[in-house]
């Protein structure tokens, strides 16, 4: 009896430890951003509950790169590839691995929210850009970014303006904690009008604005004072960035916002 006991007693604890694991996976928004930062995405690849009632899309199935093509390119640039459900860039060797550039969505985006997770190697940089135009020379000519890095083994994250999270160069991240390097931090890009917010597992860590003096005194004072029409573009493609580092891309999903 007391045997028989022991057991039930062990296969209650356990259910009960099962019961409190957390799956935190897809991640921010709006209000509702902080509110949605906790909820699961079942299957990378898939649109939560709430993403497909919201009224999201899919810009990655897991197995497809449908909706990408290379920046200035028709084709899904060298070194970009999914493997195990996720976009894998391993920067290519040889010169027959064909045209490098920056992977870039097919359709371009005014309003909108992007929800994305990204993974590093250790000392890994890359970034997420919007609002890109062809018409320039690179998609950073053009793009604001979101920054992608590790932090702690990369010279960048020694400054807030350039670690990760930030709007690189021009705006610092506010808080916000990242997971280890080689797992997923789960990330959102929303531009709604001149407003742009960024978040890092389920916090706002960055807000600014658009186009006004502040933002073109910025930009005159920085790095981009060289690239004509920085930050100006009231339309344009979203580019992840090859950055000559391994990087991982995983959830990608939109939400087309009203004009």
């Amino acid at each position: 009896m007391k045997k028989m006991l022991t057991v039930v007693i062990a296969m209650l604890l356990a259910v009960g430890a099962v019961a409190c694991i957390e799956v935190r996976v897809g991640s921010a928004d709006s209000a509702e951003t902080e509110e949605a930062a906790g909820g699961p995405v079942a299957v990378p690849g898939e649109l939560s509950a709430e993403e497909a009632e919201a009224g999201f899309r899919s810009l990655f199935d897991g197995e497809s790169l449908e909706h990408w093509r290379g920046f200035r390119l028709d084709q899904v640039p060298a070194g970009w590839a999914v493997a195990d459900g996720v976009i894998d860039f391993v920067p290519p060797t040889g010169d027959d691995a064909g045209p490098r550039a920056d992977l870039m969505t097919r359709e371009q985006y005014r309003n909108f929210e992007f929800r994305f997770d990204w993974a590093v190697t250790p000392g890994g940089n890359s970034g997420v850009m919007f609002h890109v135009s062809e018409d320039a020379p690179a998609s950073y000519s053009t793009g604001p970014e979101f920054q992608i890095l590790d932090d702690g083994g990369h010279r960048d994250g020694q400054r807030m303006e350039t670690s990760a999270a930030s709007n690189y160069a021009l705006h610092a991240r506010q808080g916000g904690e990242l997971v280890p390097v080689g797992e997923f931090n789960t990330s959102a890009l929303r531009v709604e009008g001149a407003a742009v917010t960024h978040w890092l597992n389920g916090e706002k860590v960055v807000e600014y604005t658009l186009w006004d003096d502040e933002w073109k005194e910025l930009v005159a004072a920085s790095k981009f004072a060289s690239m004509p029409g920085y930050g100006m573009m009231e339309t344009g493609h979203i580019a992840l960035q090859d950055h000559g580092n391994e990087i991982w891309f995983r959830n990608l999903r939109i939400l087309i916002l009203p004009d």
